[in-house]
């Protein structure tokens, strides 16, 4: 059932006549169609802008062509425009969630745990993000050390077959090659070398390749990869000169999303970057535990690679790969 503009406004009158935090907090605009916003945002309008459709979804679009969220029901839209509110009042998201909590104890609660049904928060992690996950998300934004980050997690995935199935020299693989192996003697490898190798190996219950492309013919054998049982894949791109980051999720053969491939780049503090009610929300719940328990970061990205630490197990050995000892090879040579 359609939410009207009038039972919303009156509804936000309400609300904000009961808390102080938002006397000064303005209805915004809305529409009952997406065409409504796209001509607000050609007049220049920058705010936040609420299209109401019959089913009674809410959503708020902000700027241009910018979703921010997606409510359903009156109260869930009430609890978004509060969240939206406060973001102008505290820059920091601990300092927004005390503001939550004196508006709606409740809320205070939904907003710390990240998620759209209020479920309590995760427990700290109790650990540093740049001694897991994160340390390598401020390299890898500039396509280092590999433009492809990709695990894979099964009952008989190992990392020598997964480097075999792409293309990866047999020989170099059988012989233990290491990163700085493929090195010269000033310890750097040249771009045609690293454009035409990888890394490999084991973090956990994840296989990890790294690479920046793949051979002709790679994943050209699928019985073979049928064979290794692989339940879930993981793949972050990075192209720098392009400002694009990726992430795709793969489980039981099924892309796991909000409709497309996620691009890294859309990810503002504080906001949820995923579909609350979707099957990525426990993402948006690990982001929002690191959020609150690491304010002293600053890079985006290195809090989104905790959450992926957390919630997903992901992870890369800092020190193989920063001292060369990490698993390498070459494309295999091909004759002709």
């Amino acid at each position: 059932m359609r939410i009207t503009e009038e039972a919303l406004k009156q509804a936000w009158h309400r609300l904000a006549a009961g808390s102080d935090l938002l006397d000064d907090a303005m209805f915004p605009p809305t529409g009952t169609s997406y065409g409504q916003y796209e001509e607000h945002v050609e007049d220049g309008y920058t705010g936040l802008f609420l299209v109401l459709e019959e089913d009674g979804t809410v959503w708020g679009h902000s700027g241009p062509y910018d979703e921010v969220f997606v409510a359903e029901g009156l109260d869930e839209a009430l609890y978004c425009l509060a969240e939206e509110a406060v973001r102008g009042l505290d820059g920091t998201v601990t300092g927004r969630a005390g503001l939550m909590d004196r508006i709606d104890a409740g809320w205070g609660r939904r907003f710390r745990g990240g998620g759209a049904d209020g479920t309590a928060p995760a427990p700290p992690c109790g650990r540093d993000p740049l001694e897991g996950f994160a340390w390598i998300a401020g390299s890898w934004r500039e396509q280092a050390p590999y433009t492809n980050l990709t695990f894979f997690r099964g009952e008989r995935v190992s990392a020598e077959r997964i480097a075999l199935l792409h293309g990866a020299d047999p020989e170099q693989v059988a012989a233990g090659t290491r990163l700085s192996d493929l090195r010269g003697a000033d310890g750097r490898a040249d771009w045609d070398t690293l454009g035409k190798s990888y890394c490999f190996g084991q973090t956990g219950d994840w296989t990890f390749l790294l690479y920046h492309d793949t051979p002709p013919g790679a994943w050209a054998d699928a019985d073979a990869f049928a064979e290794l049982g692989i339940t879930e894949t993981v793949c972050l791109s990075a192209c720098s000169a392009k400002a694009i980051y990726t992430f795709d999720y793969v489980r039981d053969g099924h892309r796991v999303d909000d409709g497309g491939i996620i691009e890294l780049i859309w990810y503002d503090r504080g906001r949820s970057p995923f579909d609350r009610r979707g099957p990525l929300d426990f993402v948006n719940r690990a982001i929002r535990r690191a959020e609150l328990d690491h304010p002293e970061l600053t890079d985006e990205f290195a809090l989104y690679f905790h959450a992926l630490e957390t919630s997903l197990g992901l992870g890369l050995p800092r020190e193989d790969i920063e001292e060369g000892t990490v698993r390498a090879a070459r494309w295999a040579r091909r004759d002709g």
